[in-house]
């Protein structure tokens, strides 16, 4: 992307795709709203959580419960606000229940959250939990017990970050012995903030087509056209209004 604007306005894009999702057909008909992200466009830090909640589910937006309330505070304790940083999930939806995310839906779902990536251009990505964790590390046997407050240099789907673990918030509300690990695990984002960003891979190209000597390449045939029934007017989903997405991607 050539500018911050054009960058904002691929996230809408994004985001007005995400809204009408049917790549889950039980997280769909079973949902409230999609829960696409909220906070910074421009941040250099980003919050990957599991999934919604019914809270998050309800409004739109992630981390508003308890868990979010602590996130917010122990973002104060460092200096820095909810404004100051994007916060999003590994699921856009919630699944029925509060369930564990199916590994079929976290497939699915993945290149919102990398193209989430590519268009924040954060230079942190701070994972909360382990389906995050493992998500975005790309190994499923290790979890964050032995991986919070351990930082990384890593690259997830098109960007190279610098991965950091830490507890998810909701395990201090559990277990409030946790929130000493968690305090001493945010005390150190400052610090890998501050650390020059990380080298970015090359753009991926396409590679030309470089005929033999003397061979003469066909032309490509034509594609067939198959022409689909229209959708019944009942299963199109209506536009999302701009307050939405004010709410939904803050824009700060």
């Amino acid at each position: 992307m050539s500018s911050a604007a054009d960058r904002r306005e691929a996230l809408k894009a994004v985001w007005q795709q995400a809204t009408t999702c049917r790549r889950c057909p039980q997280l769909a008909s079973t949902r409230t709203t999609v829960v696409f992200g909220s906070g910074n466009a421009d941040a250099e830090l980003m919050f990957v959580g599991e999934a919604p909640g019914a809270n998050e589910d309800k409004q739109g937006v992630p981390f508003v419960g308890q868990a979010g309330r602590l996130l917010d505070t122990l973002l104060g304790e460092i200096g820095l606000t909810r404004p100051d940083v994007f916060v999003v999930n590994v699921l856009k939806c919630r699944p029925p229940g509060n369930r564990d995310p199916l590994p079929q839906e976290i497939d699915s779902c993945q290149d919102y959250l990398f193209r989430q990536l590519e268009l924040i251009a954060p230079r942190v990505v701070c994972t909360l939990g382990n389906f995050a964790t493992k998500l975005l590390r790309g190994d499923p046997a290790t979890g964050i017990t032995r991986l919070h407050g351990r930082e990384e240099v890593r690259r997830i789907g098109p960007r190279t970050v610098r991965l950091y673990p830490i507890f998810h918030p909701a395990a201090a509300l559990y277990t409030p012995s946790m929130l000493a690990t968690l305090r001493q695990d945010f005390a150190r984002l400052p610090e890998l903030l501050a650390q020059p960003a990380p080298e970015q891979p090359p753009p991926e190209a396409a590679e030309p087509v470089v005929p033999e000597p003397g061979v003469v390449l066909a032309a490509e045939p034509e594609p067939e056209v198959v022409l689909e029934a229209a959708p019944e007017p009942e299963a199109l989903e209506a536009e999302p209004e701009p307050e939405a997405l004010e709410q939904q991607l803050g824009l700060f």
